[in-house]
């Protein structure tokens, strides 16, 4: 029989970023799969989970809980009494923190491994936070899920976390949400966004471990000479790269670089299925969802051989060493020829298909049970 399981889904952040696209993927597809399910959740994602599934039992959390330091030490005082309420066996944690003593099995989901490996890619204070939160669950939880075999292996090889605790448990990708858009949906973003060409895709935040100013100067590189230069669109957080300005101000004054921050979540699929390439040449992902995302819509994504991307990208993508040197080459070569990117494209499409929400909630639940037979 099936534990019963609280998934917290508090830390989830407002703009719907990676953790938000996991857990909003996940609850439904846990529902769907008959997982006896209960959701506590910020009070303004409360009708957005109820409206989810007849199935789950969602509780919002006290509403200061919208301000991370009290989420944290709601975290240790609340979230216990919650789960106590609810009569949960299993609790989930998906993003990195969790309670210490609730009393029953924890499963905590880790991201990735790069606070540790790329410290110099994430600023000191979040560097900090998270490299503890995952030392504690390491050692504290009785369960760890992790989004890719890459993310596994380093959790293996830089902290010596024992394999025999870690599941593997893939993102999935929605197709009713992320697909090949129409020429009429392409063209309602490209309006919104000011383009009257061609485009290069980024989607992410704007940190340093994206590798944005090199993307930036590989597309100058490589388009700078062309007569008709597709622009350069960088949407998402502005995160916290100063390098990026740097690279921006380096830009010739006839070539286009745009900014619009964050998208509606609606427009993605156009967003990404119109682009000419997709760009994502990270320094390494736990699981890298806006390479897969991407796929799904039909685009033909640039990316790394980085830690997991490549499990995700597989044969379907193009890579690039993450120089600006490699990158213009790289995309240099994608521009001029047509073939290949629509070649990329459907392969992409096909490739995505392996990634679904069903699979990833089939291997949560078998987390979830090994967690309650340790109980």
């Amino acid at each position: 029989m099936a534990p019963r399981v609280l998934v917290d889904a508090t830390a989830v952040p407002a703009d719907r970023g990676g953790v938000g696209r996991y857990v909003d993927g996940l609850i439904p597809a846990l529902a769907r799969a008959g997982a006896d399910l209960a959701v506590v959740c910020q009070r303004a994602d409360a009708e957005r989970y109820s409206s989810m599934s007849d199935l789950v039992e969602v509780v919002p959390g006290p509403a200061a809980i919208a301000h991370r330091p009290a989420r944290l030490a709601w975290e240790q005082t609340g979230l216990p009494l919650v789960a106590q309420q609810l009569g949960a066996e299993v609790v989930h944690s998906p993003h990195y923190t969790m309670p210490l003593r609730v009393g029953r099995p924890v499963v905590v989901t880790i991201h990735d491994v790069t606070f540790f490996t790329q410290p110099e890619q994430h600023t000191a204070v979040k560097g900090t936070f998270f490299r503890s939160a995952t030392r504690t669950a390491l050692r504290r939880a009785s369960r760890v899920i992790v989004p890719s075999k890459a993310t596994r292996d380093e959790l293996v090889r830089v902290l010596d976390a024992d394999p025999t605790t870690l599941d593997v448990a893939y993102h999935g990708v929605d197709p009713d949400v992320f697909h090949v858009p129409t020429d009429a949906e392409k063209a309602r973003v490209a309006a919104r966004l000011g383009l009257r060409g061609s485009y290069l895709a980024f989607l992410g935040v704007l940190e340093p471990r994206k590798n944005v100013p090199n993307l930036i100067r590989g597309w100058v590189q490589a388009v700078h000479w062309r007569d008709d230069p597709p622009a350069l669109v960088l949407a998402g957080g502005s995160g916290w790269d100063d390098e990026v300005d740097a690279a921006i101000a380096e830009v010739p004054s006839h070539l286009r670089v745009v900014r619009p921050g964050y998208l509606r979540f609606a427009d993605l699929p156009a967003y990404l299925g119109g682009a000419t390439v997709v760009a994502f040449p990270s320094h390494g992902e736990g699981f890298g969802l806006p390479v897969l995302e991407a796929m799904a819509c039909g685009a033909a994504v640039l990316t790394t051989h980085r830690l997991s991307l490549p499990e995700v990208g597989g044969d379907a993508v193009a890579y690039t060493e993450p120089g600006a040197e490699d990158i213009a080459a790289a995309l240099t070569s994608l521009l001029d020829d047509a073939a290949r990117r629509a070649s990329l494209g459907q392969a992409a499409m096909a490739r995505a298909r392996e990634f679904t929400w069903a699979a990833s909630a089939e291997a949560h639940m078998a987390s979830y049970q090994r967690a309650a037979q340790q109980a």
